[in-house]
């Protein structure tokens, strides 16, 4: 059974930055597009960056592009996601999720393809 691991949440002010880690302890990360969602209590999960495992092409939210970077580190296997001038909220929780398919592009937007969820790293981004 796959299962992700995601790490780096926390508090911070506006104006921040958070980095968050996901890791497949066991598996080979860049078998799988990897997808970071956010999730607020009450709302739908919607998809914030992701990263195709075929080409590592890069697809951002309009609400994340210029302000996060998603990453693969394949000797780490790792896939970050960074994000910079954190606007504020109340906490979400940050998830990743893992597509197998073997595409050039990521599916952002198709929260269903994503076969393998990790359990989730809250962010909370003060006033």
């Amino acid at each position: 059974q796959v299962q992700l691991v995601e790490s780096g949440g926390g508090l911070v002010q506006t104006g921040g930055s958070l980095r968050l880690s996901c890791v497949v302890p066991g598996f080979t990360l860049n078998a799988y597009s990897i997808g970071w969602f956010r999730q607020a209590p009450g709302k739908e999960r919607e998809g914030v960056a992701c990263i195709s495992n075929r080409d590592s092409t890069t697809d951002y939210a309009d609400s994340a592009k210029g302000r996060f970077s998603i990453s693969r580190d394949n000797a780490k296997n790792t896939v970050d996601l960074q994000m910079n001038n954190l606007k504020p909220e109340a906490t979400v929780v940050y998830i990743c999720g893992a597509d197998p398919g073997w595409l050039a592009y990521c599916r952002l937007n198709y929260v269903s393809v994503y076969e393998y969820w990790g359990q989730g790293t809250q962010g909370t981004v003060s006033s």
